[in-house]
């Protein structure tokens, strides 16, 4: 029997659990709490090599870490079909909805580029950030909701084609390398610099696929299909996608690099996302297992605020709480990492504790 299409206002609790777990993830590590534990386990310990999971690869590699933003932009893609039918329900004027969106991918370019300014002490010009990066995605995505899922899946793969070709035509003998790649070119025209960590504005290009891919879930979603076949079409896009992206790096074709947003990444990078998709939604919607998703729930309702809040404050924050733990702690004989650990614990409670208040008194911030 064919389920009944949902409400389209209607808000899906397993994607407010996905994006809230990925949001309290940012703001812990925002918080130094991956640092502090990775201080308390250093290269030999055993448990060194789970955390070091909580760093970005250096190069050609994937590690969890490396899935934070995919998922981040994925989860964007995916409210937005949700969005948008509550915002025509409400307005029935698809011009007033239009204006909206440009006036959002606004705004978060501007966040993105303010954060690199307070990043440097000064204003600069950077377009590293994921809040800048989004801000094209989301547009892309935004014209293509009314396409069908073909055409969808269509530009998504023309777009991964481009930045193929690109990076090849480029540089033909190593077109991955950092330093000499194509995105490398386009920094150095577009902000007079390349990143030393080798990131390149140009991975808005490639990773608008991830944002597309959350739209055609999202769609799906909605849509009057069972549940079962929902999930099953998600997790299977998922597993191609692992298989296209760890075959392209195993075989020597295109290496998995999240620092350029390789096609190989994100192919591999959005199957993860996918599949994270269609286990909260089974785990969490159809199997109604919705008593332990409060704490990240709230976290997910204030994403863009509590990201640039911890973005922007949280070492301040960390080192203010650090007088106040190591005053009281310290002649617990902590040492110096475990008094760390413990600061930035603190710290992220508070951040969880701010969005519990926003929650409780009824604050959402929105763009």
């Amino acid at each position: 029997m064919n389920s009944i299409a949902p409400n389209p206002t209607n808000r899906l609790v397993s994607l407010d659990v996905y994006r809230g777990l990925t949001m309290f993830l940012l703001v812990a590590e925002a918080s130094l709490v991956y640092d502090a534990l990775l201080e308390i386990f250093p290269e030999g310990n055993v448990l060194h090599g789970f955390f070091i999971q909580f760093t970005h690869h250096d190069w050609n590699g994937l590690r969890f870490w490396d899935l934070i933003q995919p998922f981040f932009m994925f989860i964007v893609g995916v409210a937005m079909p949700f969005s948008l039918n509550k915002r025509l329900a409400i307005s029935e004027d698809r011009s007033k909805v239009t204006l909206h969106i440009l006036k959002r991918c606004l705004l978060l370019f501007l966040f993105g580029t303010g954060l690199h300014c307070i990043y440097s002490g000064k204003l600069v010009f950077e377009l590293w950030n994921v809040l800048t990066q989004l801000s094209f995605t989301v547009l892309v995505t935004f014209f293509l909701l009314d396409k069908g899922w073909k055409v969808q899946l269509g530009v998504s793969l023309g777009l991964l084609a481009l930045t193929e070709i690109l990076y090849r035509v480029y540089n033909p003998e190593v077109p991955f390398e950092h330093g000499t790649n194509f995105g490398n070119y386009t920094d150095q025209i577009l902000m007079g610099k390349i990143n030393n960590g080798g990131w390149v504005a140009i991975n808005a290009i490639p990773t608008a696929a991830h944002t597309i891919w959350g739209a055609i879930c999202g769609n799906l979603l909605l849509s009057a299909k069972p549940a079962s076949d929902k999930i099953k079409a998600i997790a299977l896009a998922g597993l191609i996608g692992l298989i296209l992206g760890y075959g392209l790096d195993l075989a020597g074709i295109t290496p998995i690099i999240k620092r350029i947003s390789t096609t190989a990444f994100v192919f591999a990078s959005g199957g993860w996302a996918l599949l994270a998709l269609a286990f909260f939604y089974w785990f969490v919607d159809v199997k109604n297992n919705k008593g332990w998703v409060f704490p990240f729930l709230i976290v997910g309702m204030n994403s863009i605020f509590i990201y640039l809040f911890a973005e922007i404050l949280s070492r301040w924050l960390n080192k203010t709480l650090v007088i106040f733990t190591g005053g009281f702690l310290g002649w617990m004989g902590f040492g110096e990492h475990g008094l760390a650990l413990i600061a930035a614990i603190a710290t992220l409670g508070a951040m969880w504790g701010l969005c519990y208040f926003l929650y409780r008194k009824g604050i959402f911030f929105r763009i």
